[in-house]
């Protein structure tokens, strides 16, 4: 497990990084990319799982919600128009099914894996939402936007780090095991410590009140735990191990992406209330 989790890193990793550093629009175009292949993967799921969701349409209306939760500037005041036409767009598509109660799962189906795996662009979101890094910031050379982003990725991953290597060494009383029987309380505590302490140093090497990334860090130690388990859930009820088969020990992008559905909008609303 620990070798293909090492390997699934060098390839999603590096590529990751590369374009976060390029910036927009490079970095907006690769969420659009993970967005598409997860609504894909999402579909499926959701069809295995009794709902008749029509995939192409998933994928747009997931795009459609991405473009929204990213907030273009092109997009102000109108920010609720691509939600209402994703609505718009799978009540009409569902209009063809002859069973009434398909239609309406499928209706519901496609609007749910739309606006679920949109939510993903909050990453998008986040590196507009802060002020300019202080010059005398060690991260300043960052930039604002680069290290919002870097900062909530390496949150998730710490957290999954830590959940990981202190729940294999000590978690043996589990919670939730009707979703995934592999979480562990000792398990949930290690993440949530390496978060926390990945937030404080986060919010310290960009300037702000280290006092912050008390807080940061279990918000998002615990939305991306809750991210995780709901996927969980969806694989569980479509009867499936892993979303796809594209990442080597991980499964799909959605298997990747899903602590960030979560924990993304999360961190933005954080931020946008708290930094200053």
């Amino acid at each position: 497990m620990l070798r293909q989790r090492a390997l699934s890193a060098l390839v999603f990793v590096p590529p990751l990084l590369v374009v976060l550093a390029l910036g927009e629009p490079w970095f907006g175009a690769l969420i659009a990319v993970f967005v598409a292949i997860a609504a894909w993967e999402a579909s499926r799921l959701m069809r295995g799982a009794g709902y008749s969701a029509a995939p192409w349409l998933v994928v747009a209306g997931a795009l459609a919600v991405a473009v929204d939760v990213a907030g273009p500037s092109w997009l102000a005041g109108y920010e609720v128009l691509p939600l209402a036409a994703v609505v718009v767009a799978a009540g009409v598509a569902a209009l063809r099914e002859k069973d009434t109660k398909v239609g309406f799962a499928t209706w519901m189906g496609t609007v749910f894996g739309s606006v679920y795996v949109g939510l993903l662009a909050a990453l998008v979101r986040l590196g507009s939402i802060p002020p300019a890094v202080p010059a005398a910031a060690p991260a300043a050379q960052l930039g604002s936007e680069r290290g919002w982003i870097l900062l909530v990725i390496l949150l998730v991953w710490s957290f999954d780090t830590g959940a990981y290597l202190v729940g294999i060494a000590l978690g043996k009383r589990k919670f939730l095991v009707h979703i995934s029987p592999s979480k562990s309380y000792w398990g949930l505590f290690g993440g949530l410590v390496a978060c926390t302490a990945v937030a404080v140093a986060g919010f310290w090497a960009l300037g702000q009140p280290a006092v912050l990334g008390l807080a940061l860090g279990p918000l998002i130690g615990l939305t991306a735990q809750a991210g995780d388990l709901a996927e969980s859930m969806l694989k569980r009820a479509a009867g499936a191990k892993d979303s796809g088969g594209l990442i080597p020990g991980h499964g799909g992008i959605l298997d990747r992406v899903d602590s960030f559905i979560f924990a993304a909008p999360v961190a933005a609303l954080y931020v946008a209330a708290l930094v200053r």
